[in-house]
Parts: C-alpha cells; sequence; structure tokens
C-alpha cells in the first residue's frame, strides 16, 4: 500500500493481525514503523545530545510548538535556519499542534470558535492561538509531520462535552487543512477525537477522511482514562481510519501501553516517559522497572541489563548509577535516559521485526513474561 503527496509516502510491508510494518519516507529521512518518537519538548531532548539519540535508532523526534512559540518563538527558529539546523538535528521532525498543552499548562485561557486566548506559563504574556496560527507557527519551525489545531478535553468529561471539543476540533482541522495550503515533502496529520465513546470516534473519523490528510492521529486518550479504557478505544478506533496512512497514538507511553496500541494497528508513538524517567532513577529493561535510587543497587557491580547495549549497560555498574544519582550528578540522567531511548528503540525493532516474521503473538507473550519476571535478585 502507498500513498504520495510530493515526497512524503507511506509503505505498508506486513501485517500480523493488525499489527503492522512499514516505512514513512520523508525528504529528511525514512521512519522505520511502528516508530517511538523521542519528545524535545524545547528544541532538545533533556539529557541527550542529538547524535546519541540517533545512536538509540530513533528515526524521527517530536518537537512542541507550545513551548517553542513561548520561547525562543517560532519567528527566531525561522531567522536562524529553521529547527533542524537549530538543534542539529537533519532527521525528520513532527510538530504537535499546541493544543493539548494550552489546555494543560497555560493559565487564564479562553476558548472560542476561533481558537484559544491565554497567558504564558513563563511570563504571564497572552497569546492567541488558532488553527490558522498553528499551522504557521509549525511552517516556521520547518517540520515535516505537521499536527492539526484541536481541543484534548481532559477524561473523566461527560459526553456532551466530549462531543462538543471533538466537532470544534473537526471545524479546526478543516481550517488546518485550509491554512497548510500545497507544501511538498512536508505532511498534515488529522486527529481524531471522540474519547472513549465509539460513535463519537466514528463521526470523527469520518469527518477527517472527508477532509483527507498525510496520516490520521488517534487523539484524546493517555489522559486519565487508563489502559484498559485506552485499550478498549484503540480495538476499533484504528479500523475507523484509512488503511493506506499512517496512525498516530498520541502521547503514549509505557512499554506495555505500546507493546498494546501496535498490537491493534498504531504505527507512531511520542511520549516524555523514557527521558522523564531516567531523570528521576527509574530505568526500563525487559525485567520491568528499576529503581536505582533504592539501596539494594549500592553494592551491585553488575549492569542495569546484562542484554543492553547502550553505553550506561556496557560501561557502569548499577553501584555507580545508585552513587551518582544520590550525589546529584547530571550524568546520572544522562546515562539512564541513554539507557531508557534505547531500550524503547529496541523494543520497537523487536516488533518491527517479529511483525515481518509473522510471530508478533510469540513476541507479545514473551515480553509479558519477561516483565512478570521481575528484576533480577539482589546479590
Amino acid at each position: 500500500m502507498t500513498q504520495t503527496a510530493g515526497r512524503f509516502r507511506f509503505d505498508l510491508t506486513a501485517t500480523d493481525g493488525k499489527a503492522r510494518t512499514g516505512a514513512i519516507t520523508t525528504p529528511r529521512g525514512t521512519i522505520r514503523t511502528p516508530a517511538f518518537m523521542p519528545v524535545g519538548t524545547a528544541a532538545t531532548v533533556k539529557g541527550m545530545l542529538p547524535e546519541s539519540v540517533a545512536a538509540t535508532g530513533a528515526d524521527i523526534l517530536l518537537g512542541n510548538t507550545y513551548h517553542l512559540m513561548l520561547r525562543p518563538t517560532a519567528e527566531r527558529i525561522d531567522r536562524l535556519g529553521g529547527l533542524h539546523r537549530f538543534m542539529n538535528w537533519d532527521k525528520p521532525i513532527l510538530t504537535d499542534s499546541g493544543g493539548f498543552q494550552v489546555m494543560s499548562l497555560a493559565a487564564l485561557r479562553k476558548l472560542t470558535e476561533e481558537g484559544v486566548t491565554f497567558k504564558s506559563h513563563i511570563d504571564g504574556s497572552r497569546h492567541h492561538l488558532s488553527p490558522e496560527r498553528s499551522m504557521e507557527i509549525q511552517r516556521l519551525l520547518g517540520s515535516d509531520i505537521v499536527m492539526c489545531f484541536d481541543e484534548c478535553p481532559a477524561l473523566p468529561a461527560t459526553d456532551a462535552e466530549v462531543a462538543r471539543a471533538m466537532r470544534l476540533s473537526m471545524r479546526w482541522a478543516q481550517r488546518s487543512r485550509d491554512a497548510f495550503g500545497d507544501r511538498p515533502g512536508h505532511a498534515l496529520f488529522g486527529i481524531q477525537q471522540g474519547g472513549v465513546t465509539q460513535d463519537l470516534r466514528a463521526e470523527s473519523a469520518e469527518a477527517l477522511r472527508a477532509i483527507g490528510f498525510d496520516g490520521y492521529a488517534v487523539g484524546g486518550l493517555a489522559v486519565g482514562e487508563g489502559q484498559e479504557a485506552m485499550f478498549g478505544v484503540l480495538d476499533y478506533a484504528p479500523d475507523m481510519l484509512p488503511q493506506d496512512k499512517p496512525r498516530y497514538l498520541m502521547g503514549v507511553g509505557k512499554p506495555d501501553d505500546i507493546v498494546g496500541a501496535v498490537k491493534r494497528g498504531i504505527d507512531m508513538m511520542d511520549c516524555v516517559l523514557p527521558s522523564r524517567s531516567g531523570r528521576t532513577g527509574q530505568a526500563f529493561t525487559r525485567h520491568g522497572v528499576v529503581n536505582i535510587k533504592n539501596a539494594r543497587h549500592q553494592d551491585d557491580p553488575r549492569p542495569l541489563d546484562e542484554g543492553c547495549t547502550c553505553p550506561a549497560c556496557r560501561g557502569y555498574s548499577r553501584a555507580y548509577l545508585h552513587h551518582v544519582f544520590r550525589a546529584g550528578e547530571m550524568i546520572s540522567g544522562m546515562l539512564l535516559t541513554w539507557h531508557n531511548l534505547h531500550y524503547y528503540q529496541d523494543l520497537m525493532q523487536g516488533m518491527r521485526d517479529a511483525i515481518a516474521a509473522q510471530r508478533f503473538a510469540a513476541f507479545e507473550a514473551d515480553f509479558h513474561a519477561r516483565r512478570a519476571e521481575g528484576d533480577i535478585p539482589p546479590l
């Protein structure tokens, strides 16, 4: 299955059940799917050099429209050559629309049909974000994949509130499409909303398909509804979207969330979890989460995960990682973030290989079995 728009293309190479593997081709490089996108909120993945992020296996990063429009501003980044040059990352970048951060971070926001007026969480300055302004900011940043401007209500919410927000988001999706225009080599993704209500999800998908996008996101999940409810939506929501376009689950998540999402037909994900957890002393391994702050590690000469080839596992012991975390040394967050991003990309490669070999069910069973074993016993 192939979709062409300028030099943006999606090729689906294998499926296993609903799980899919393939590649998104952009002028800046190929994105292997299913893909995990590390989050570079303020034009950096915290604690990592760009070449280190690439070394973990990441094909694409996510940048935050809301944060970058406030500081250092999209206009400044444009004058300095665009986001890729600014942050020294030559692979693809996806930018979110700013909508989620406005709803969750901004103070004193006012929502109208036109858009959202809000005060910056940084300095209280007033700003306005609309579908047209979001498209302008993302064009100035120069991102390869642009997201429609939408409203994402926090769950739980009433059906009436979810329906109102979804229908507003669909009107904004049309305005985003109109404002995006014709930009060969750049892609615009629509965002399905509708909370956990199947009829609203279907209405949203129908509206998005009628407008037509280069890819489609499942939005409005991972906002407090819990994994069971999220998987319940993912059992049907991806099937409502075009088979021949990438499907992106926004803001997810934990390793078992990711495996469950890929099982249900998702191609792309992003989350701050691997980097944020690294800075707070949490490491993701094949045997679950390790809290390096715990005293059990202080005399342990073994690596975090003997099967991992990242720098933290190749060169440092649990005892050292425990020490530098306790001492508040910067290298702690750097090494644990590198390890976590490496683990996430290793997980994605494992799923791509398993789907191609028609053994995704076996991969999933092994993934859960290893995590159920828990961490290696203390010495």
